[in-house]
This record gives C-alpha cells, sequence and structure tokens, in this order.
C-alpha cells in the first residue's frame, strides 16, 4: 500500500511538487542522439574516405562491388545511415558544423557510387544483354533437342555456363538496383540516370545499327533498285524478330528491375534509351510502302512486312506501353496503316493487269496461257497470306462488277453474298482470270482448239485450287464446279475435233449394211482419220490426269466402234489400212503437243508398228 500510494503521489495530475517536465528528459535523449550521430558520420568518415578515389589510388582503380561485396554491403549501409542523420540534424539545426561535413560524406559517396554504377553497366555487357544472353540459350537448346546428339559431358557443360550467365546477371542486376536506390534516395538521381542513359542507349543504337536498320529518306528509298531494297527488307524482318524477342523486351526488364523504386524514373529512362532506335525501326515500313515504283510482284514482302508488324503488335504496346512512348506506338501504327494502304492498292493493280492483259499471243496448241501461270502461282501465293488479306480487306469496298462482261455475272459472287470478304475477293480475281481466258479463246480460228484452251486453262485453274491453301478459302463445292467445266470444254473439244471421223463409224451401226458400204466406210474412214489425227497431233494437254481422260474418251468413241467394225466385216479387210490396235498406238501419242517423223498415219509413212494387223 505505501508502494501504490507514492506511486499515485508521483504520477498523479494534480500533483506539481513531483511532476516530471518534458525537458527533464530532453537532455539524455538529445545527447544519446548526439552520440550516435557522431557514430554514424564516424563511420561513415572512415568507410566513405577508404573508397575515396580521389585520395587513395587502390580505390581509384578498384571496384568495391568485384573486391568485396560484404563491404559493398556496409558502405551502402553507411551511406542510408548517413542520410537519416543529415535529417535529423537538418530538422534540429540547418547550421551545424557537423552537417557540413555530413554533406562533404555524401558527395564522396555519391561520387563512388556513380563510379561503381558506370564500372557495372560498362563491364557487364555482356551479362546485361539479353540478346547475347537469348542466342546462348538458344544454341544450348538446339545442341540439347538435336537428334543424334550423345555427347552427354557437352550438354552439361554448356547447361552449366548458362546457368552461370543467369546467375551472374541476376547478381548484377541486383547491385544495380541496391546502388540506384540509395542515389535515388539520397537525392542523386540525375547523376544516377545520366550514367544509365548514356550507357544503356549506346548498346541500343548499337544493336539497331548491327542489326542493319538504317535511316532512309523517301527520296533515297525511291532510287534504290529492287534487288537492293528487296535485301533491306528481308534484313529488316530479321532485325524486327531480334529487336523484340532480346533488344527492346531486354532493355525494358533491365530498365524495370534497376528502377523498381521509381515509376517514373523507369519511364524516363526506358523512354529516352529506346525510343530512337525503335522509330527508326518502326519507320521503315512506312518508308518502303511510300515507294512510287510499288508494282504486284513486290506485294510479298508488304504482307510480310504487314505480318511481322502484326505479329509483334501485343508486345509493342506492352513493352512501349508508358506514355512517354506514345511516339513509338504511333510510328508502328503509321507503318501498319501504309502497309495496309500499299497492298490494296498492289491487289487493285494485279486485278487491273489482268484485265488489261493486252497479249495477242495464242498458247500453241491449246495448251496453257503465260497469264493463267502467271496469274494462278501468284493467287496461290495470296492465299498463304489469307489471315493476313482478310485483315486488309475487311473494310475494304468489294470490286465493281460493271468490270466484266454482264454474261460472267451469273458466275460471280452475288453482292450481298454471306460469304466473307476474303472469299468474295478471291473468287473475283480468279473470276476475272477466267473472264479474260474466254476472250482469248475466241481469237482460235478452230473451234476445238478454243475449247481445248480453255479445258487445259480452267483445269489449271482447279488443280492449283485444290492443292494450295487456296481450297480452304473457296471450298470444295467451288472447285468441283470448275471441275465439272473442265469436262463440258473437254467434251466440247472431243466432239469438235473427232465428229467427222466417229460418225463414219457410227452412222449406219444399227443398220445391217452391204459389203460394199462397209468398204465405203473403211476407205471414208482411212483419209478422215489421217486428216483428224494430222490436226490433233499439235494440240496440247500438260495436266497428265486431264490427258488420260481425254485419251480414255476418245478411244472409247473411236476405237471400240472401230473394233466391232473390224472384227464383224473380216471379209472386206482388204480395204483396212489401220488395226484396232494401230488406232490406239496413235491416240497415245496425242497431246504432247509434238509429232515424231514418220508417225503420222498414211499410207507411206505408218511405222510397221502401228501397222502390223493391217491388211494389203
Amino acid at each position: 500500500m505505501p508502494r501504490k500510494g507514492m506511486k499515485s503521489l508521483c504520477f498523479h495530475s494534480k500533483t506539481t511538487s513531483f511532476a516530471v517536465s518534458p525537458s527533464h528528459f530532453s537532455t539524455p535523449r538529445r545527447s544519446f542522439s548526439e552520440s550516435k550521430i557522431e557514430m554514424i558520420i564516424e563511420t561513415a568518415d572512415s568507410m566513405i574516405m577508404r573508397w575515396n578515389p580521389d585520395s587513395s589510388t587502390y580505390a581509384s582503380v578498384t571496384s568495391l562491388f568485384y573486391e568485396d561485396k560484404r563491404e559493398a554491403v556496409q558502405f551502402l549501409k553507411c551511406v542510408k545511415d548517413l542520410q537519416k542523420a543529415m535529417h535529423l540534424l537538418a530538422s534540429e539545426n540547418s547550421t551545424d558544423h557537423r552537417l557540413v561535413r555530413a554533406q562533404t560524406l555524401m558527395q564522396t559517396a555519391m561520387k563512388r557510387l556513380q563510379k561503381e554504377f558506370y564500372q557495372i553497366l560498362s563491364m557487364n555487357r555482356a551479362h546485361l544483354d539479353p540478346e547475347s544472353v537469348s542466342t546462348r540459350s538458344s544454341r544450348a537448346s538446339t545442341i540439347s533437342s538435336s537428334d543424334g546428339y550423345d555427347d552427354e559431358d557437352d550438354i552439361q557443360i554448356t547447361g552449366d555456363s548458362i546457368v552461370e550467365v543467369e546467375n551472374v546477371s541476376a547478381a548484377v542486376i541486383a547491385d544495380l538496383k541496391s546502388i540506384a536506390e540509395c542515389m535515388i534516395s539520397c537525392g542523386y538521381t540525375k547523376e544516377c540516370i545520366k550514367v544509365y542513359k548514356i550507357i544503356r542507349k549506346s548498346i541500343i543504337d548499337e544493336g539497331i545499327y548491327k542489326l542493319g536498320v538504317e535511316r532512309l529518306s523517301s527520296s533515297k528509298v525511291n532510287k534504290l533498285s529492287w534487288e537492293v531494297l528487296e535485301l533491306k527488307i528481308k534484313n529488316w524482318l530479321e532485325a524486327m524478330k531480334i529487336a523484340m524477342r532480346t533488344l527492346f523486351t531486354g532493355e525494358r526488364i533491365l530498365c524495370d528491375a534497376v528502377f523498381a523504386v521509381s515509376d517514373s524514373i523507369r519511364e524516363s529512362c526506358f523512354t529516352e534509351i529506346s525510343r530512337e532506335g525503335a522509330t527508326l525501326l518502326f519507320n521503315f515500313p512506312e518508308i518502303v510502302a511510300k515507294r512510287k515504283r510499288s508494282s504486284p510482284e513486290r506485294m510479298f514482302l508488304s504482307l510480310d512486312m504487314y505480318t511481322s508488324i502484326s505479329k509483334h503488335w501485343p508486345e509493342i504496346e506492352e513493352i512501349f506501353s508508358f506514355e512517354s512512348c506514345s511516339v513509338v506506338r504511333s510510328q508502328a501504327l503509321a507503318s501498319f496503316t501504309r502497309l495496309t494502304e500499299s497492298v490494296r492498292h498492289m491487289l487493285a493493280e494485279f486485278e487491273s493487269t489482268i484485265l488489261k492483259d493486252s497479249s495477242k499471243t495464242l498458247a500453241p496448241g491449246g495448251g496453257l496461257h503465260p497469264l493463267t501461270k502467271y496469274a494462278m502461282e501468284y493467287i496461290v501465293l495470296l492465299g498463304d497470306y489469307s489471315n493476313v488479306i482478310a485483315d486488309i480487306i475487311t473494310d475494304w469496298p468489294p470490286p465493281k462488277k460493271s468490270s466484266l462482261p454482264e454474261s460472267y455475272f451469273d458466275s460471280s459472287p452475288p453482292e450481298d453474298s454471306p460469304e466473307s470478304p476474303l472469299v468474295l475477293r478471291f473468287a473475283w480475281l480468279i473470276l476475272v482470270l477466267l473472264c479474260k481466258l474466254d476472250g482469248k479463246a475466241q481469237h482460235y480460228k478452230d473451234v476445238s482448239v478454243a475449247y481445248l484452251f480453255l479445258a487445259n486453262n480452267v483445269q489449271h485453274v482447279a488443280s492449283k485450287v485444290r492443292t494450295s491453301n487456296l481450297v480452304c478459302i473457296l471450298g470444295d463445292d467451288w472447285v468441283t464446279k470448275h471441275e465439272a467445266k473442265v469436262r463440258q470444254f473437254a467434251g466440247k473439244y472431243e466432239r469438235l475435233a473427232w465428229a467427222p471421223v466417229v460418225e463414219i463409224l457410227t452412222e449406219k451401226r444399227t443398220a445391217a449394211i452391204t459389203a460394199e458400204e462397209v468398204k465405203d466406210m473403211f476407205k471414208r474412214f482411212n483419209p478422215s482419220f489421217e486428216e483428224a489425227y494430222r490436226k490433233q497431233t499439235s494440240r496440247v494437254i500438260p495436266d497428265p490426269k486431264l490427258r488420260d481422260e481425254v485419251k480414255v474418251s476418245i478411244s472409247r468413241n473411236l476405237t471400240s466402234p472401230y473394233r466391232e467394225l473390224f472384227e464383224k466385216h473380216r471379209r472386206v479387210r482388204v480395204f483396212v489400212k489401220y488395226a484396232p490396235e494401230d488406232i490406239e498406238n496413235y491416240l497415245s501419242d496425242l497431246f504432247f503437243g509434238t509429232i515424231l517423223a514418220g508417225d503420222s498415219p498414211s499410207s507411206s509413212s505408218a511405222p510397221s508398228s502401228h501397222r502390223r494387223h493391217a491388211r494389203t
């Protein structure tokens, strides 16, 4: 009780004789703080001056972070403690001489850290360069996944090397981050980021240069030959992959890690480091797309550049997400837009090239026209870019049907067709080609050859569609429909070319005929067959399948009735010039576009192999 009463008395709010004023404890607390401050300053003085490059030769040639990592950690701790002591001194007495001393030490420490920051950045380019790390990793991956690679020791060594590189990189980044945080917290942000921007920007600029990306003007591009420009485009496509996969991605990761303490500093550093190189990289497609001389044949490299930007667009938005990087995103978008316009223009030019083709040259023997080969090769390649082209033409107005004759409207997709713009565009391009081929067929004087020409060329078109990505666009029904047209054209050719010969054999096939009539049939058949054969030896059917089908059809309509007549009227064979086997042999030589010397069916030149069954 006495003790409790004493406590109540001493600490009661109304008791004044034993009350303790705040000043009663102020002296011991200040004394403690001052002693602590003195100790912090003395410790900092010892550590900082030991690594002062201006007062120590050893310190000027040695790296703190390489020499002794523990002491480096202590150095940073001393600097942070010194910063706290300075804040305390400044809050109590801004004229304290110890504050001046601490400020001098802080400046010396920052000079040391700035030197360390520079040394780490410049001496560890191999470990901080994401392109180098990526190259080593991909090389190791290739080795480890190669079939038949049995040297496990080499694989292990390579794997260990990669791990070592990654570990060193992580340690270096950790050192840079700790130095950056210390300098920023101490108010030396400008000094820190100045070093970082200078060194890292030089790496980005050097990387862009090594990738072969150069600054080009529109006037210079217009003066370049297509061969030179083509090489530059192919180089840019490769540069784009490397730059997005390693150069800019790695720099953003590094910048985010080193300056994790401040979003604004991260943005400022990365933007200043990467903006010039990235803008230069993304500007190239726009300059190329503006080129005045852009023929349809050059569309595919434009499509490659469009594909590259489209493919990397999510990465572009992520890597250059800062508001201050909007100029980079805008440049990439400008190239994307310009390439879209360029491809549309070249598609229109390609269609116009087909429509304006005025060549009077006829395909020999009703074979393939050069326009068919050129156009289908082009359209097949376009089909390989179907996904890209689908994006490009989504909001592009469909072609006007007025460019084709009215008679072709039934074969073209209707304007209100539910088909996608991609399907309509490809179907239209082929329809334009078929329309042009129909016009060229009319230049043949022999109508049968005109039909053979259409059969050959439509067959080529249908075959190219069926055996390429175009079949996925146009569908099996489209191919089936056009293959039916081929059979129709081939049938018309056969009827016109061989009708005079077939009619001789079939005109009295069902009626009883006399020996004289049979003799007359053979007499008329021989010159008629020879004349037809003579004409048809120059005809061409390049497609083996179509060629065989036509031969089988002709043989069925010609050889079969001839054989029947031959076998039925043996007694009048004195007038027979050709055996059925001869007819078949002659037909087998057709549609190759050449006639062998002495191989035409005539009384004077028919080879013995073709006349071995003939009766004289």
